[in-house]
């Protein structure tokens, strides 16, 4: 027996044609002469078209179940995340850079991809892997990884960083190009860490220990190294280990170092004049461009009368030269927040002179002590003069010193031994404030993704272990977050601003998306934290039918589907 579809087929007068097609179970035989026959059993048209294929595949031989008696979805597993990075890590090379094959380069990549996508505690990713609450754990084979696992890896990771951070740089530190360097700190849990210091802190954590990092980048912000040191080293002492690195671990003899006043001081440059084919680019420090803005000095505002930069030279920087750049906007800026900090200051001054007057404040040590405290909290004690004896406190703003700074507001000077064939006043200017890459990535590995801080581990080689899974899965992230641009609010055609100093501006291309919610193609965007989440709900199914167990992934949502097409590459089953 079989299922013979027929009917019939006209065209109305308007030119639209119709079909009514008929269903007939129908049995097929030969009569006594041996002739094929046909008979027709029934008319099936009536049925649903649903019954009508449940017939067709029982006539065929196929067994028909209930699907609900014999469908179950065994377990559905989070996996487009750690999918997405896995892809990338494996176009980047990671698992060859960290090191040959073992088990602890097993869990040492593990850690660095799950720090990439779920920034949790080891031992909390420990048990992430353990509970199958995420397809790496099984498809790495770290699942039975135990702490004690975990810890080993970490402690091979530490001894390989040398290597590890050598094949980056052959990468993207290339002789005579540009290094950036930049210090950092973490406060410390607990009271016992070997590195743990106190020291100024970058968290705003005062009183608390804590440890210092600093991490060395390409011109475009791509993590090369990271150093770390006890909680007290100054940002000058830092930087001598970056040229240490640079040169004798590296094997890089000519390159631009790039950081910021505090980095790079007059010491370290004295070191590096002593370093042939060593280059530098920072900034003077107030008081130094305070001293060129002098009577007679080289640097006048009328520079700025047609360019926002120009360049001079002065004896007292022998062989460089001086970029000096004039940014409008930050002068607004800083003219409003001195004559905002200047005025919470006098408001509080007031209260002293008030309890003063009323006498609740009469010793002049504690009326000294009291008025410390407040000019101090928003530094600018500078700009006002106090006058306090017993009984009697006064005070008035230096309007000298105010106007002395306020002629300097927006003013900013480069300083280069770069030669002018090698780097002209453009390019130096760019290259200084492109110190703003590695500030990026010192808010993605400490806040945005990675969560660095705080710092549970008290052996230095842990807390190693730790800044260098951190700063591994931040060069993971950098590419990602690039890969992904499309999805996010990120601004991936920056127009070229008309000089330097100019402020960036967004392209239209993304004032458009920011203002539609959505990209030229209709698909939302989302943060990149967020775009990550959304990735986690591709799933892996675990699906029990009729006896066979079959894994299959969900179908991916057009946002999903464009991701992994910008990552190139089809959502992979399997991590393996």
């Amino acid at each position: 027996m079989h299922v013979d579809q027929a009917g019939r087929h006209y065209t109305t007068v308007g030119g639209e044609r119709r079909s009514y097609p008929t269903y007939l179970l129908r049995r097929s035989y030969r009569d006594e002469r041996g002739r094929p026959r046909k008979e027709t059993l029934a008319n099936l048209t009536g049925l649903p078209e649903e019954s009508i294929a449940a017939l067709r595949a029982t006539l065929k031989g196929r067994t028909l179940v209930d699907a609900e008696a014999a469908f179950e979805v065994e377990r559905s597993v989070p996996h487009g995340n750690v999918a997405a990075a896995h892809v990338m890590a494996s176009r980047l090379g990671l698992q060859g850079l960290l090191g040959p094959a073992c088990r602890e380069r097993d869990v040492a990549y593990a850690l660095i991809v799950s720090r990439a996508v779920r920034p949790e505690s080891k031992l909390s990713t420990a048990r992430w892997w353990q509970a199958g609450d995420t397809t790496l754990g099984t498809d790495l084979g770290v699942a039975d990884a135990s702490t004690d696992d975990v810890y080993a890896a970490m402690d091979w990771l530490v001894a390989r960083q040398r290597e590890v951070e050598k094949q980056l740089a052959a990468r993207h530190l290339a002789e005579g190009g540009i290094a950036m360097f930049d210090l950092s700190s973490s406060w410390v849990e607990g009271s016992h860490c070997a590195l743990a210091g106190f020291g100024h802190s970058r968290d705003g954590k005062r009183g608390r220990r804590q440890v210092e990092y600093g991490l060395l980048t390409d011109r475009q912000g791509r993590p090369v190294a990271v150093e770390v040191f006890p909680g007290n080293t100054s940002d000058p002492e830092s930087f001598k280990t970056a040229i240490v690195r640079i040169r004798r671990d590296f094997g890089i003899t000519t390159m631009i170092m790039v950081g910021d006043r505090g980095m790079i001081t007059g010491t370290r440059i004295d070191d590096l004049r002593k370093l042939d084919g060593m280059g530098w680019i920072t900034a003077l420090k107030a008081p130094a461009i305070a001293k060129l803005a002098e009577d007679g000095g080289p640097l006048q505002l009328s520079l700025f009368d047609t360019h926002n930069f120009a360049q001079i030279t002065h004896p007292d920087y022998p062989g460089e030269r001086l970029i000096c750049c004039h940014n409008p906007v930050l002068a607004a800026d800083r003219a409003r927040t001195r004559g905002e900090l200047l005025a919470a200051t006098k408001a509080e001054l007031a209260k002293v002179r008030r309890a003063v007057a009323a006498g609740r404040l009469q010793d002049p040590d504690k009326i000294g002590i009291r008025a410390g405290k407040v000019i101090n909290k928003h530094k600018v004690g500078k700009h006002f003069i106090l006058d306090i004896g017993p009984g009697h406190f006064s005070y008035r703003r230096d309007q000298a010193k105010i106007a002395a700074e306020a002629a300097l507001d927006g003013i900013y000077v480069i300083r280069t031994s770069v030669r002018q064939d090698i780097l002209d006043a453009a390019g130096a200017v760019t290259a200084y404030k492109n110190l703003k890459h590695v500030e990026r990535d010192f808010r993605i590995t400490k806040a945005d993704d990675l969560d660095l801080r705080p710092i549970h581990h008290y052996l230095a080689d842990r807390v190693r272990g730790h800044v260098l899974i951190c700063m591994l899965a931040c060069y993971l992230t950098w590419h990602l977050r690039a890969a992904l641009a499309e999805l996010t609010f990120t601004d991936q055609h920056i127009p070229a601003p008309a000089d330097p100093v100019t402020p960036a501006q967004r392209s239209d291309q993304a004032k458009a998306k920011d203002a539609a919610k959505h990209t030229p193609g209709g698909l939302p965007v989302t943060s990149y934290q967020d775009l990550l989440a959304h990735l986690a709900t591709l799933t892996r199914q675990v699906i029990i039918f009729a006896g066979q167990r079959i894994e299959r992934l969900t179908t991916p949502t057009p946002v999903q589907a464009q991701a992994f097409q910008l990552l190139g590459t089809p959502v992979p089953l399997t991590l393996k």
